[in-house]
């Protein structure tokens, strides 16, 4: 993936989820998690019909930020399965994302318009239940300063970002990620705060999790 693109904001899960909906006795086992390739969708996938190696199906979607994207009916009707699976995850509008269904034949017909909306369903729930976070261009900085200080640079930090990891020892550190159109307010912030004794210094960028309803604060 090209540096331009790899900073460009977009949407994904935070985390790995599961859950389960009965439909006529038939038990659908949606799980959603996180994944960065089409390696790791696969390798999870391995993984998860090794657990449901009994399961009368086990279908799944993953869409890539690379532009990959796949989905199988493992054994459902043609377009009954997958494809659902694969328009929730573009209608949420997620991505780097791997979706999948396992289903546990209850002994009752669905029908084709009942799978749709199972498989459906199941894939839209588990993606709810993993936390959908937006990934925004942010820089790492490190901040480093006495105990006297921490206070008031640690509520400069949780205001302009998000705290990473802390440090305590014979000063206070902690990284903290900042959206790169805050960077120079939050450095200017902490400058003038602490008179000019507290410097953070960029560490790297990337894109940083963020909660949705935190992108346009």
């Amino acid at each position: 993936m090209s540096e331009a693109r790899s900073l460009q904001p977009y949407s994904t899960v935070e985390r790995d989820a599961v859950i389960e909906n009965v439909e006529k006795r038939s038990r659908f086992i949606g799980r959603c998690l996180p994944v960065e390739n089409e390696a790791d969708a696969l390798m999870a996938l391995a993984t998860i019909r090794k657990e449901h190696w009994n399961a009368t199906h086990n279908c799944y979607a993953y869409r890539l930020r690379s532009g990959e994207a796949r989905f199988s009916d493992d054994g459902e009707p043609a377009g009954t399965a997958g494809m659902p699976m694969m328009e929730a995850l573009t209608k949420i509008g997620v991505t780097n994302v791997l979706v999948v269904v396992t289903r546990y034949f209850g002994g009752i017909l669905l029908g084709t318009g009942g799978l749709v909306r199972a498989y459906s369903k199941a894939a839209t729930d588990a993606v709810r239940a993993s936390g959908i976070v937006r990934m925004l261009p942010c820089v790492c900085c490190r901040v480093v300063c006495a105990y006297p200080q921490w206070n008031s640079v640690r509520i400069l930090c949780e205001k302009y970002g998000r705290i990473e990891t802390t440090a305590f020892s014979e000063n206070v550190g902690c990284d903290v990620w900042v959206r790169n159109e805050a960077c120079e307010s939050f450095l200017t912030a902490v400058r003038e705060q602490t008179d000019g004794r507290v410097i953070p210094e960029r560490i790297r960028e990337a894109c940083f999790p963020f909660p949705e309803t935190e992108e346009n604060q």
